[in-house]
């Protein structure tokens, strides 16, 4: 990645004379030599992680990590997501993050999306914390899911488990939305659920998912991507478009992102890194934002600042006021 990479698809992808602020909806830090816990990188390993080997990421991946990673782009402020840290420390994670933002001028992260599981007993208790924490905009709890878009996901847990259920109404209380992160096989379950909560903010992850990229696969993503859509208070991540076994698909990720914005539009779109994920399968930051950016082609000016800063800052209620368009110190 240089400097000169990302001046030249700018040059070749945006408007002449267009200046691109980005706000980064969606990545993790985690700092694997500080207090925190998080099994799944530094204990477990997953060998069923949906995007295979996720070994070149079990490191630490802080503000500095991050603005290494993004040199050359505008970026002006980030939404932290959940990173799956130990399900005991959902509130200390806040607080980590918040300790970071203080130390990056409210920027790296400006805002959280926490974590709490809607079937655990203390649910209601760990989302009075959270709300006590001004970081936090949001909630990602994830559904059990089916292994294959062929089986259905039965039992506690699921989209049709009614006492998860109760878990996404728990959310109007504290004004969070939800974040929600399933495969595309679930989308059209997940819009059925969410009918019943028509002014819940709900933020699909990841282009929802598209895992699947053949014509059936793509089919069955663009009638649930429909379905959420026609939710009026559904956006929708413009993200992690790798694919299992660590697979980069350039031309079916266009198509991704072209559709994606079709059916939500620009103005129900967010842009989002998922750093350090997505360079398990994309080589750098450089390839995920030409990428995004060719699927994006005829965009204006403002359907770019809509999808790169303007989404992020509506649904997770971002003041973008004092986060002037200039790079931090490395030494963050």
């Amino acid at each position: 990645m240089t400097v000169e990479a990302a001046r030249r698809i700018r040059a070749a992808r945006l408007p002449e004379g267009y200046e691109l602020r980005i706000v980064d909806g969606h990545h993790h830090f985690w700092d694997l030599d500080g207090d925190g816990h998080w099994p799944w990188i530094q204990d477990e390993y997953n060998e069923d992680f949906f995007l295979g080997d996720y070994n070149a990421m079990r490191r630490t991946f802080l503000p500095r990590q991050y603005l290494a990673a993004t040199e050359g782009w505008d970026v002006i402020g980030t939404v932290h997501c959940e990173a799956e840290r130990s399900r005991s420390e959902q509130v200390e994670e806040d607080d980590f993050l918040q300790r970071l933002s203080d130390a990056t001028a409210g920027r790296f992260p400006i805002a959280a999306v926490a974590h709490v599981g809607f079937l655990q007993a203390d649910r209601d208790e760990v989302l009075a914390a959270h709300a006590q924490r001004s970081i936090v905009r949001g909630i990602r709890s994830k559904p059990v899911i089916a292994a294959r878009a062929d089986e259905r996901a039965t039992g506690a847990g699921t989209l049709h488990d009614p006492e998860w259920i109760e878990g996404i109404a728990a959310l109007a209380a504290h004004g969070f939305s939800w974040d929600l992160r399933v495969p595309h096989y679930h989308l059209a379950e997940a819009a059925d659920v969410l009918a019943d909560f028509p002014d819940l903010p709900v933020v699909v992850n990841h282009c929802g998912l598209p895992l699947d990229r053949s014509a059936e696969g793509l089919r069955v993503w663009r009638d649930g991507m429909e379905r959420l859509a026609a939710l009026p208070g559904t956006v929708v991540k413009v993200s992690e478009l790798g694919l299992y076994r660590n697979r980069w698909d350039r031309p079916s990720n266009e198509v991704v992102v072209r559709d994606s914005l079709s059916i939500f539009g620009a103005d129900r779109a967010l842009f989002a890194s998922n750093l350090p994920v997505a360079t398990l399968t994309a080589p750098d930051f450089d390839e995920v934002m030409d990428t995004i950016l060719a699927g994006a082609t005829g965009l204006d000016s403002a359907s770019l600042d809509a999808l790169f800063s303007g989404t992020a800052a509506r649904v997770y209620r971002l003041d973008l006021s004092s986060h002037p368009s200039d790079s931090l110190s490395k030494d963050h």
